[in-house]
């Protein structure tokens, strides 16, 4: 959640250090070669070995988290699983670009063949692949690197709203494939907007990149920012940690994580060349995040008062109508 609505709980709480395989090893050691005039004594202190006569495994008295163990919130094993799935995406998807975009260069225009002239234009599949792990993948690294004690499996979002938001971008999908396939002659986007000139396919390709990039960083930076005060969940009790932050990007931008996701939504339809899903994915967007700012702003003003109201006045969302 935007402007400092995240829940603090790093207060300073005492921890247990877990001791180093070094150190422990150096304990055994030590207890086990110490004279004793006492046997019983002697036995009670050395460590414990297992029936099959293994060493004890040094930290054993210092287990994981509860949160950490498979299928919970903070299971490491789910964590390690999408991590990898977003990491195969991700190269996949670079390599599938790199190569369909370049094999217009690689044969010639008379010894290209039909598939060759139809296989290129879909590198932006790949793209989109790509597009999305890299998203996923920042949401979770840039939670578990500013605002580590919100961090858990769910900061990846990728089952956020589902299965609505699996289901737009398999659309997304659909309709990309189908317009440089069956449709590859079908006019863009822009030819639905009388009176201006229609751009070539590059150039709406070459603004959807730009698009797709501004609005990546800017929500990634937005949360850099914010730190601790940002929080996927919306919170509707202000912590003592919370704080209005209203310099650096926040000072340009009222809502950036919002800015930057509904723009880099657009960027990447205008990347795949969609018209229904530009405007599917318009609609919703706005229809969400209209609906999301209005009550998030209520919260913020029951916790800032006055400050968010002025805040307000002077700093827009830049998201169309909103």
């Amino acid at each position: 959640m935007d402007n400092s609505t995240a829940i603090d709980t790093g207060a300073a709480a005492p921890s247990l250090r877990r001791p180093s395989p070094i150190s422990t090893a150096s304990a055994a050691s030590s207890i086990s070669s110490a004279p004793s005039g006492n046997g019983a004594a002697s036995a009670a202190a050395a460590p414990a070995v297992d029936p099959n006569g293994s060493p004890p495994t040094p930290g054993a008295a210092f287990p994981p988290d509860a949160a950490s163990y498979p299928g919970q919130k903070r299971s490491l094993a789910g964590i390690a699983l999408r991590a990898f799935c977003l990491g195969a995406a991700l190269v996949t998807g670079i390599f599938l670009t790199t190569v369909l975009a370049l094999l217009p260069w690689i044969f010639p225009a008379e010894n290209r063949s039909g598939l060759i002239n139809l296989l290129a234009p879909l590198w932006r599949l790949p793209f989109f692949l790509g597009a999305l792990s890299t998203f996923h993948f920042l949401e979770f690294w840039t939670t578990a690197r500013y605002n580590t004690q919100a961090t858990s499996v769910d900061s990846f979002l990728l089952t956020a709203n589902w299965p609505a938001y699996a289901i737009a971008h398999l659309a997304a999908s659909i309709e990309c494939f189908l317009r440089y396939t069956l449709f590859r002659n079908a006019p863009n986007v822009f030819s639905l907007v009388p009176l201006l000139p229609l751009p070539s396919r590059t150039t709406v390709m070459l603004l959807g990149l730009v698009v797709v990039t501004v609005g990546q960083s800017v929500r990634t930076a937005a949360m850099v920012q914010a730190g601790r005060s940002f929080n996927h969940t919306i919170q509707r009790k202000r912590a003592t940690s919370h704080a209005l932050v209203t310099d650096g990007i926040y000072a340009w931008l009222r809502h950036p994580s919002y800015f930057g996701f509904f723009w880099w939504a657009l960027g990447t339809q205008l990347v795949l060349g969609n018209t229904v899903c530009l405007l599917g994915y318009t609609a919703v967007l706005w229809r969400f995040f209209s609906m999301r700012i209005r009550h998030e702003e209520h919260l913020l003003i029951r916790f800032f008062g006055d400050d968010y109201i002025q805040y307000r006045k002077r700093v827009g969302v830049k998201i169309p109508f909103i």
